[in-house]
């Protein structure tokens, strides 16, 4: 053999060696990732080995692995090596759009020595690739489905071989059945997290607690299913939508009072319409309106829903996401059904609210209802010669002063009557029943705004009707007109009522305590005995009742 042939034949021998050499290294190299994808569950931990195990394998400065979003229109960034970290789900293409995009869409490999002057490349801001110069680009897909594509690059101007294409090809079969894995993985996690909240729920909704915390529950867990860093619950007064729950709350500061008319914003026009409304972009939709908590938590994606029961919408329940996200059928329809338990929840709260009113205004009347039975009582023994007329006057204003309370409260709640709007009825009343025909009486009411329990404010009323009354019997003998004056002044331990007139005053040897009126025994007998308080009179220029009576604690 010539020394030419020897040399020949060493080469030869040498090429097949190293061939040899990089398809074990090769073959190594798969069965690593292989194992570090199969140890893999999650979706984001399985993406960040592939990118990883490829640039290694593949001796490329950077892999970057793109999926196609719910709408399958556009390939994100999901995880790089090489590129800004900071472009993960950010970045994006349209497919087709670029390489990348356009391996995607053909289902084929695409390579190119010098990617920036290819004029199918694209690039994407914020992800500083401007610094590498070759690109291979290989479909991810799985029984004909495409998932996305995983592309590699280098800084360098470089021809990618047969070899390598089928290499990245060989990474991208595995990785796509990876991905389907992670991905079904992802899919069992996220609805066993969803049964278990939905479990929650139930579990609240028939816990022993206020409308108010079930509120601040349903939110917190909303918030953990999909991941959001805010999650508001709004609830329907009027025409407006009313801030009720948040999560993250405000850490025990006050809240600033949140509030949305109907068919404003993506919330109210939630409440309008009664369907999801959905923005993947808050930054560029002109229906958000932003407000402090939003800006606190600094959003990107919005789902609005309304909290619907019978037809009738009672709120809106809404979940923000720090990036842009386009909200899939499931989720809407897992946050459509925490929605329609929140509704649940509302309505029968206030079916048990209304049911102890029921119970307490019941309650209530029947009390005032013995009040009445006891005065007339009281004025059978009374022994006076008076008139069925005088009798029944005298009743109906004390009915009618007891409906004056019940009448505020109807309006305003079961628990604290404004006293002034209170005793401005009554004199309405009894002027309008006592006063004889040609006499006018002005009844003026001054002084400090002040509330008092049902219970309290009952007792007052009747107390002022009397003394009325008994102004009107004995003060203005032979005039035309006369003034009482009430005036209120609230303390920090007392509440004082004064009512006095313009009148011939009191006898001079007048003693509460020995006096036959019924009106003024009823007076004392109220003052002391359900109001816990103290009455006396005096004589200035007319007569003049003064009434101090406990502050009751705040409720």
């Amino acid at each position: 053999m010539t020394r030419r042939a020897t040399t020949a034949a060493q080469r030869t021998g040498a090429d097949l060696a190293a061939q040899l050499a990089r398809k074990a290294a090769e073959i190594s190299a798969l069965r690593e990732i292989s194992r570090a994808i199969s140890a893999a569950l999650d979706l984001d931990t399985t993406l960040t080995l592939i990118t990883r195990k490829t640039a290694e394998v593949m001796g490329v400065e950077s892999c970057s692995i793109y999926l196609l979003d719910a709408a399958r229109e556009y390939l994100v960034l999901k995880a790089t090596t090489g590129l800004a970290p900071a472009a993960v789900g950010q970045g994006k293409l349209r497919l087709g759009e670029g390489l990348t995009g356009w391996a995607a869409e053909h289902g084929r490999p695409v390579a190119s020595a010098d990617a920036q002057a290819d004029p199918r490349f694209k690039y994407v801001p914020g992800t500083g690739e401007g610094r590498f110069r070759s690109l291979l680009a290989v479909p991810l897909a799985i029984a004909g489905k495409v998932l996305g594509a995983i592309n590699v690059q280098t800084t360098r101007t470089h021809e990618y071989g047969e070899d390598e294409v089928e290499l990245l090809s060989i990474i991208a079969d595995l990785a796509s059945g990876a991905l389907e894995k992670a991905r079904l993985y992802d899919s069992m996690r996220r609805q066993l997290r969803e049964l278990r909240t939905l479990a929650e729920v139930s579990e609240t909704l028939t816990s022993p607690l206020y409308l108010e915390q079930i509120l601040r529950l349903l939110v917190e867990m909303a918030a953990r299913v999909f991941d959001a860093p805010l999650c508001t619950l709004m609830l329907l007064q009027g025409d407006e939508l009313v801030l009720a729950a948040a999560h993250p709350d405000q850490g025990g500061r006050p809240r600033r009072r949140q509030v949305l008319r109907v068919g404003d914003g993506i919330p109210g026009l939630a409440a309008r319409t009664g369907q999801p409304v959905m923005s993947a972009d808050l930054a560029s939709d002109p229906r958000f309106r932003p407000h402090e908590l939003t800006r606190r938590a600094d959003v990107r994606s919005l789902l609005s829903v309304p909290l619907r029961v019978r037809d009738r919408t009672l709120g809106v329940v809404n979940c923000y996401t720090a990036r842009r996200h386009v909200f899939t059928p499931s989720e809407v329809n897992l946050l459509q059904t925490l929605a329609n338990q929140t509704a649940l929840a509302i309505e029968n709260a206030g079916l048990v609210v209304k049911s102890a009113m029921v119970r307490e205004m019941h309650h209530r009347v029947k009390n005032n209802l013995q009040m009445i039975a006891m005065l007339l009582r009281l004025q059978i023994r009374d022994g006076r010669e008076v008139s069925g007329r005088e009798v029944l006057t005298e009743t109906i204003n004390r009915v009618l002063s007891i409906a004056a309370v019940h009448e505020i409260l109807a309006a305003e709640g079961l628990h604290q009557v404004a006293v002034r709007e209170m005793l401005d009825r009554v004199a309405q009343t009894v002027t309008q029943t006592m006063a004889p025909p040609q006499f006018a009486l002005d009844v003026r009411i001054e002084g400090d705004e002040v509330s008092l329990p049902s219970r309290q404010a009952t007792s007052l009323a009747l107390v002022v009707n009397e003394l009325l009354q008994n102004a009107l019997e004995h003060a203005f003998p032979g005039r035309s007109r006369g003034q009482v004056v009430i005036s209120l002044m609230a303390g920090p331990d007392a509440l004082r009522v004064e009512v006095r007139d313009d009148g011939v005053g009191l006898p001079e040897d007048f003693s509460p305590g020995r006096s036959a009126d019924l009106g003024l025994q009823i007076v004392q007998t109220l003052v002391r005995d359900d109001l816990k308080g103290r009455i006396w009179f005096s004589t200035a220029g007319g007569a003049r009742a003064v009434i101090t009576i406990p502050r009751p604690p705040e409720e």
